[in-house]
Parts: C-alpha cells; structure tokens; sequence
C-alpha cells in the first residue's frame, strides 16, 4: 500500500515534493490529471466527477490514504467523496484535503503573532472562492474574522504552460484588491500559486503567507501517528511513482523546476 497525491494538474508536485521530504520512506504515488487541467472554472458536478475518477484510480492501484492536493478538489468534491464514496466502496481507507489545514494554520499564525485586527486573504482558483469553503473553515475557528477572497483564473493555466515570467503584472492585478483592504494574513489556495511565491510576496510587502507545503506534511505526519491502523499498512521503500494523463515538453520542464534531482513522469491513459 502507499500515500497518494491527487491534483488537477502538477502543481500538487510540490505537495508531494514536501511531503517525500517529510516521509521519506513511505511508498507514494503521484496522479497529476494533466489532460484536463484546470479545474478551477469547471462545474462543481464536473469537478466532482473527475476526482472521482481520480480517486479510483488511485484506490485500484494500492493508495491506503490518498491526499486531495487540488484545493479546488478539496472545496467542490472531498466532502461527498468521504460522505458518499468511501462508505459504499473503501470503507476502511481515507480521503484528506489541503484547504482545511491551511485554514488552521492561518488561524494559529495569527493567534501565535497576537494581531488584534487581522484580515485573512484567500488567493484561489474561481471553484474554490464560489465554493465558500475557505470563509467556512475560517469563521468555524474565528466566527468574527474578516475575510476577503481573490479568485485567479488565469495562474494555472499560465504556470501549467510554463509562463511565469508574463505572471508578474497579472499577479499584481490579482492582489491589489487584498492589498487595498489591508490584508495581513495571505492563504496561496491552489496548489500551483506557490511558483509564484516570491512574485506574491514583494507585490503584498508585510503580509504573512500561508503556503499548504509548509503545513501539509507535519498535519499528514500528525495523522498517521494517531491512526496507526491506516499509517501499518502503507509500504515504506521509498518509492515514489509519478504519474500524469497527459505527458507534454511542459510537463517535463515543469517537473525538473520542482526536482532538479530529476524524476521521470509516466503518462497513463485518461481517467474517465
């Protein structure tokens, strides 16, 4: 058995790049649905359908936890999935997302730093900001917090194909809302904005940034210390499989700026 890594597309590589570093000798498996990316402007039942074909997918080939990295994923599908799915077909495994966490450790961020007045900023895909999960999870750990939510529709598609240097203006337009309302607290809620990590930072000049690479691997090694029974049966001989459903020259730069180690990506046939 092993740890699965879900995402849309191949920004939740960097999930699974932080969580192999945390853990390194459990067995993972990366599935990356390249053929369909992105996400984040899709139907919510759309959205729904191809994570659940993706956790399938998964779940057939010996995934014992599987890690729902697309944050649009996580607000739109990961509900239903652990509510509908895993009760009927896998009962005794499990289905986690990254929004949650992100949202505790912002919440703990600003506790910890003691800011009177803090304002939460959610920079997300268009599904994940309609979806109202973040200002869920947020007002659920501080019901008088302010919130102001950013979508940015055209990030991943211009990071998938290798763009990034035409983000700078475009991310400057994305936070001039969230930095007019004086945000202090940034949450990156998609798996791909952290590439643009540094670009968001200088263009928000004092905000604290909430990145999930820096919260998911502790919050995942936390879990399976307190569920032995799904943590047991997970194979640790460091392997680790990457996968996407479509395999282009993107694709392969995109991977070796994450691994400069280098890793190979193997192209499979489509989910659906």
């Amino acid at each position: 058995m092993k740890i699965g890594v879900f995402d849309s597309g191949l920004g939740g590589l960097l999930i699974a790049r932080s969580i192999i570093r945390e853990l390194p000798e459990y067995d993972c498996l990366y599935l990356g649905d390249t053929a369909r990316v992105p996400y984040g402007t899709r139907s919510k039942e759309t959205i729904y359908k191809f994570t659940h074909e993706a956790v399938d997918y998964l779940f057939r080939h010996d995934c014992e936890l599987i890690i729902v990295a697309c944050n649009t994923a996580s607000a739109d599908a990961l509900r239903r999935i652990q509510q509908e799915y895993l009760p009927a077909h896998y009962p005794d495994r499990r289905v986690l997302g990254v929004l949650i966490p992100a949202a505790e450790a912002a919440v703990d961020l600003v506790s910890k730093k003691g800011i009177k007045d803090p304002v939460f900023g959610v920079l997300a895909t268009q599904a994940t900001i309609h979806s109202g999960a973040f200002l869920r999870e947020i007002t659920k750990l501080k019901p008088d917090a302010k919130i102001v939510q950013q979508a940015a529709p055209l990030l991943v598609p211009l990071i998938e194909m290798g763009g990034m240097k035409y983000a700078r203006p475009i991310v400057d337009e994305y936070v001039q809302p969230l930095r007019d309302t004086g945000v202090t607290t940034l949450i990156l809620g998609c798996t791909h904005y952290p590439v643009l990590r540094s670009m968001i930072a200088e263009a928000l000049p004092g905000v604290d940034i909430v990145d999930q690479n820096d919260v998911v691997p502790g919050k995942l090694r936390n879990y399976l210390e307190r569920h032995p029974e799904i943590d047991a049966p997970i194979a640790r001989r460091g392997r680790h499989v990457f996968q996407v459903t479509d395999y282009t020259h993107n694709s392969e730069e995109f991977a070796r700026m994450l691994f400069p180690e280098g890793i190979e990506l193997e192209s499979i046939p489509g989910l659906g």
